[in-house]
């Protein structure tokens, strides 16, 4: 077998073994029944205040609802994008709107941020529950 075989073989292997990773990279939220959910199982909010794809929930406010964070590494894809917050970290954004978790939803399945002072929205099949 030549060198330029074994190079190309070596190659072509490296190339399948990439392609699934980067072909499939998961997506950050999915449905669950008929919210949608971090990968943990935790309940994924959006909220009123925030407008053409920024955040505007920083401080306590992001203490409360922390930012379903972004690694510089992530893609967006389809409704997903990453927006970058005023502290400089990256956050997911799901049909333009930033995504949040929220500090008093204990297990998977909670939802007790939902329509808390009618801004904040559990994401459901048919967009933010309102």
């Amino acid at each position: 077998m030549s060198q330029y075989s074994q190079s190309f073989k070596a190659l072509m292997l490296a190339a399948a073994l990439a392609l699934p990773s980067m072909a499939f990279a998961a997506e950050p939220g999915m449905m669950k029944g008929n919210m949608m959910v971090d990968h943990k199982g935790m309940t994924l909010y959006t909220f009123d205040k925030d407008t053409g794809g920024k955040s505007v929930c920083t401080g306590d406010c992001a203490k409360n609802w922390p930012p379903l964070a972004a690694k510089a590494s992530d893609k967006a894809s389809g409704k997903w994008s990453i927006i970058t917050r005023d502290d400089g970290s990256m956050q997911w954004a799901y049909d333009g709107k930033p995504l949040y978790t929220f500090m008093k939803d204990k297990k998977p399945g909670d939802m007790t941020g939902d329509k808390m002072k009618d801004m904040w929205h559990v994401i459901t099949n048919n967009g933010p529950k309102m």
